[in-house]
């Protein structure tokens, strides 16, 4: 009888660490997954020689290779493998999933090509069909989605035209046709809910291609017409893009896109924040969040950027991230987001064991005592991290890290960058918060 309970306990435990079986929202709520910064390295293989691992590591030695991969490193495709493996039982007959970019690796402009590009692209395409046939992926475009990198222009493209096709099975064709002209594109996911893929590359800093205009590939006047016609069919709209808005959690004053973009695009999501109920990006391959406020202060829209499979960095940053993908909970009433459920990989131990055991790593609403992931209940949270040593801010920033090493600390300039970011999206905001570091203190 005692081996009989303890069985049913490990069968208990393990439900609950697979899916969001026993929490709260369970029996009326929804679910979508994010799958993020995937950036597969071909080339990658473990060598005696540690230079020679993989061409992402642009010749710094990636002295703690494994088959799952290396923190110098982009993704080996058994480490994609692994995270689509582990998610492939856990996704529902109702759920979809939003991949906001990034097939090809960090490696220097001659190692890829346009058809280089377009052919990594279809491998991670083909790796999605292979693992969820029935479910509906809503793909956004990257910055190292193109070549040369971030040089994506305002107009259609072959790598533009090529997604589209790639994308097929997933897209309606009116979806198609501006992912083919811009990479952009609004879909329906159900009635009531429409998703938004934003290419915000075409706002990013280091893509010159675009030029000076005001408005790249008139997506700024699609996404105004698109709100607004979501607002009169009394629809609520999930946004996804790349690239985010806002100001980097680890660089002092820099946005992620231009400044100028920036504060437009924070214009429109303010003026439609009844519509909009998430916004979700990828691209700094670290874990956090944001909280939009309007003019007045009131938290108005929740922002979440996912870390990536991808465990890269650069040799002389002092950390990295653990491979991450995650699993969100929704109100499907008024699909305001409910929780998270976060999963990664440890690699060090993974390389160690030779198998990928990937784990939950937390709950959000379970980590910060949330009753929900709604615009107030993260700027609850913001007001708490701005305690540089409380106990909520020491667990925002491991989680930052994936669970990368738990010795490195945040504090000062490190900390006041963090929330910061959190809690001040627009220049003027954001300006007043890092000047006045000792108030905070």
């Amino acid at each position: 009888m005692f081996v009989y309970k303890l069985l049913c306990l490990v069968l208990i435990l393990r439900l609950r660490a697979a899916a969001p079986t026993g929490s709260a929202h369970l029996g009326d709520s929804a679910r979508f997954w994010h799958i993020t910064d995937l950036h597969l390295d071909p080339t990658y293989h473990v060598t005696s020689d540690p230079r020679e691992v993989c061409s992402s590591s642009k010749g710094s030695p990636a002295s703690d290779a494994g088959p799952f991969g290396a923190f110098l490193c982009d993704s080996p495709y058994r480490l994609i493998q692994s995270a689509f493996s582990h998610m492939e039982p856990l996704v529902q007959a109702h759920d979809f999933i939003i991949w906001t970019g990034d097939s090809p690796p960090h490696v220097s402009p001659e190692k890829l090509s346009t058809d280089a590009v377009i052919q990594l692209m279809k491998n991670m395409t083909l790796t999605f069909r292979k693992h969820f046939p029935n479910t509906t992926v809503f793909p956004s475009i990257g910055n190292h989605d193109y070549w040369p990198q971030d040089q994506l222009p305002a107009f259609t493209n072959q790598i533009y035209r090529a997604a589209a096709e790639l994308w097929r099975d997933w897209l309606k064709d009116d979806a198609l046709l501006t992912l083919a002209e811009g990479g952009f594109y609004s879909q329906l996911v159900k009635p009531g809910l429409r998703l938004l893929s934003v290419n915000t590359i075409l706002y990013y800093g280091p893509n010159k291609a675009v030029g000076n205009g005001s408005d790249p590939a008139g997506q700024f006047l699609w996404l105004e017409k698109t709100l607004a016609g979501a607002a009169q069919r009394l629809e609520k709209v999930f946004i996804i893009g790349h690239v985010p808005v806002g100001f980097l959690p680890y660089a002092r004053n820099t946005t992620a896109i231009r400044e100028e973009h920036n504060e437009r695009l924070l214009s429109i999501y303010r003026k439609y924040s009844d519509v909009i109920t998430g916004q979700f990006y990828g691209h700094t391959h670290r874990d956090s969040v944001m909280v939009l406020l309007n003019h007045q202060g009131k938290a108005v829209n929740s922002l979440f950027v996912s870390p990536a499979v991808t465990p890269i960095k650069d040799a002389k940053d002092p950390f990295s991230n653990n491979p991450g993908l995650r699993l969100y909970v929704y109100d499907p009433q008024d699909y305001g987001v409910m929780d998270i459920w976060q999963y990664y990989l440890n690699l060090t131990e993974a390389n160690e064991r030779r198998r990928s055991d990937w784990r939950l790593e937390y709950v959000m609403t379970e980590a910060f005592g949330l009753s929900d992931l709604r615009p107030q209940s993260l700027l609850k949270l913001g007001l708490e991290l701005m305690t540089p040593h409380s106990d909520a801010f020491l667990t925002y920033f491991r989680h930052f890290m994936v669970g990368y090493d738990s010795s490195f600390t945040c504090e000062g300039p490190c900390w006041l960058n963090q929330v910061c970011a959190v809690l001040y999206l627009d220049q003027d905001a954001y300006a007043h918060c890092v000047a006045n570091e000792q108030l905070w203190r």
